[in-house]
């Protein structure tokens, strides 16, 4: 049988909190056949439900006629959560469609939602960051965790901010179906190949300034997305078009550090991810990650987070179980 999930949208709805797990879904659908999802979307009222960014979704039945059984209840989050949570209909009817569900969920804002009705109550709960200290400041008898990209407590998920919403999905496809779904669907949506939970919401990249020059933007990128590429600065000075002198200027100007520094932060943040989503010998993931030997993924893991790389995949893993 196909599994049933609800989700609830409201008001300016964050809409990739509810297309980007939807699509998980459907896709997972059609490669799973009869053991696949359905995806219902329900607000407090029938019809028209318009997102932020001005997309309107068409809801076919309202939050109250939404009867049960329900596997995976999702509700969505939002710029304009505040406003609706002082809405009994809605924080109601999600309150009665969780206990109609096998299993409960939230995108970003979301879990704002979950917690007003009682939801999160002596659970640990992820969210967007931004808000992170709302959740906790409002709902003290919640365990407010604002690194993981999502986190599982009993049968409740919550996820981090908009995108989180997609690994969430395939993590909750993972569980379903097992991880080889769960890498065809990330595949065929052409996302990242299922973050764990426990991944930080903050890269290593990301702390890095985005350079206002779009051919650094794009170089950034392609350091990124090919670690194990010749990153050297006479190779990047081409790739960018300019002397060697003039790149490494106008790079550290622009993305507040230089590029020999980046690429090396770039590519530990390679290697953490390998570690965290893969089981290949140190080996193998120093060379994908650029870092060529084990000793330097040792000594480059070592200097950005004081610990070994087979510690690290110890603790993520455990942390993971």
């Amino acid at each position: 049988m196909q599994r049933r999930v609800v989700i609830v949208v409201f008001e300016g709805f964050q809409l990739l909190d509810m297309a980007g797990p939807a699509d998980v879904f459907a896709l997972a659908d059609l490669m799973a056949g009869a053991d696949g999802y359905q995806v219902e979307v329900t607000a407090v009222r029938a019809g028209s439900v318009t997102a932020h960014n001005g997309i309107a979704t068409v809801v076919s039945t309202p939050l109250h006629r939404v009867d049960g059984p329900i596997d995976t209840l999702m509700v969505a989050g939002g710029l304009t959560t505040m406003e609706f949570l002082p809405d009994r209909e809605l924080v109601g009817g999600i309150e009665r469609l969780a206990c109609l569900s096998r299993r409960i969920t939230s995108v970003c804002s979301g879990a704002l939602f979950l917690a007003e009705a009682g939801l999160l109550d002596g659970r640990r709960a992820t969210t967007h960051w931004l808000i992170a200290d709302t959740l906790r400041g409002r709902y003290p008898r919640v365990d407010v965790d604002a690194d993981p990209i999502y986190v599982k407590d009993g049968n409740v998920w919550t996820s981090a901010g908009v995108t989180a919403g997609v690994d969430l999905a395939l993590a909750l496809v993972a569980e379903d179906h097992g991880h080889r779904l769960a890498r065809d669907v990330a595949c065929g949506l052409v996302v990242y190949l299922h973050r764990p939970g426990g991944q930080s919401q903050f890269s290593m990249p990301m702390s890095a300034f985005p350079p206002r020059s779009e051919p650094l933007r794009e170089l950034q990128a392609f350091i990124d997305a090919n670690p194990a590429d010749d990153l050297s600065v006479p190779a990047l000075a081409r790739h960018a078009g300019m002397s060697e002198r003039h790149f490494s200027r106008v790079f550290t100007e622009q993305a507040g550090m230089p590029p020999g520094r980046y690429v090396e932060r770039s590519r530990a943040d390679a290697a953490r991810r390998l570690l965290e989503v893969t089981d290949h010998p140190l080996e193998r993931v120093a060379r994908e990650a650029g870092l060529g030997t084990p000793e330097t993924l040792y000594r480059v893991f070592h200097r950005h987070w004081r610990i070994s790389p087979g510690a690290y995949r110890r603790r993520f893993q455990a942390k993971e179980s």
